[in-house]
């Protein structure tokens, strides 16, 4: 063999084994079918076991649960590998988690949530409030923003004019006519306030998840489309197969069948409705 033939030989050989390199996460990627989920307590990993994880297995899909309490370690565990998606959170709360801890997370697909409420043991409605009145509410950035604009909404307090609502503190409230005394904490721990608080504003999920019905609510939100929860992924694999397949599960006419039927009440996006 010439010297010019082994060296194009030695050449064609280097570039099919880069090609195979290049290509070979691809076909790991194709060839998927275990997929982590993390949901947080209640309805949201509920919607999960018995609306997408049966479309996914009959697509040949084996899929793990990952139940959590709280509203940080779903996104620490996504961006560290140990789950491929979750669903917990709205777009704001992602935004602003992603930007805080510089996290290559992002949505796919918006799904149904139980939507916030304001319970309560000690009155029988909004109209029986009281000056000095206890509220709990959750203490997270985009959720608390979420309870103090319910309450705006209810006219019992009054936000500063032009104070964005999906970003609102407590140093955005302008008039709190009645004195209500403002309580926020981690947002599992609420359900447990109702014995001591006046009020209690709940996620619809650690309500579930604690013994309520979305019944037992003395007002449940119209849930704006902003709080809607959404399928969060990380960036590299928002267009993989598998990514592509639980967003057609959450679009499935079969999934909008279980929400009617097994969790009615829900707030739905519009292409659930």
């Amino acid at each position: 063999m010439t010297f010019a033939r082994r060296t194009l030989l030695a050449l064609a050989l280097t570039a099919s084994a880069s090609a195979a390199v290049l290509f070979a996460p691809v076909v790991q990627a194709q060839d998927r079918k275990e997929i982590t989920i993390g949901a947080t307590a209640g309805s949201n990993i509920e919607v999960l076991r018995q609306g997408i994880k049966p479309l996914l297995e009959k697509r040949g899909y084996t899929v793990k649960l990952v139940e959590f309490n709280d509203y940080v370690q779903p996104n620490i565990a996504l961006a560290q590998g140990a789950l491929d998606a979750n669903f917990f959170q709205h777009i704001t709360y992602l935004n602003r988690f992603r930007e805080d801890r510089k996290l290559d997370i992002v949505d796919v697909v918006q799904g149904p949530m139980a939507p916030f409420g304001i319970y309560s043991k000690k009155r029988k409605s909004l109209a029986d409030v009281k000056p000095g009145d206890r509220i709990t509410l959750a203490n997270d950035p985009a959720n608390l923003a979420h309870g103090l604009a319910l309450l705006a909404d209810q006219k019992l307090l009054t936000l500063k004019p032009g104070a964005d609502p999906i970003r609102v503190t407590e140093k955005d409230i302008a008039a709190n006519p009645l004195n209500l005394k403002l309580q926020p904490i981690e947002a599992a721990q609420i359900p447990r306030t109702l014995d001591d608080a006046e009020y209690a504003i709940v996620n619809g999920n650690f309500a579930i998840s604690s013994g309520l019905k979305l019944t037992d609510a003395l007002l449940l939100e119209k849930t704006p489309d902003h709080y809607m929860l959404v399928l969060a992924v990380k960036g590299k694999d928002k267009q993989a197969p598998w990514t592509l397949a639980l967003a057609d599960a959450f679009r499935a006419p079969e999934f909008k069948a279980v929400l009617v039927q097994k969790f009615p009440g829900y707030a739905r996006p519009a292409f659930l409705q």
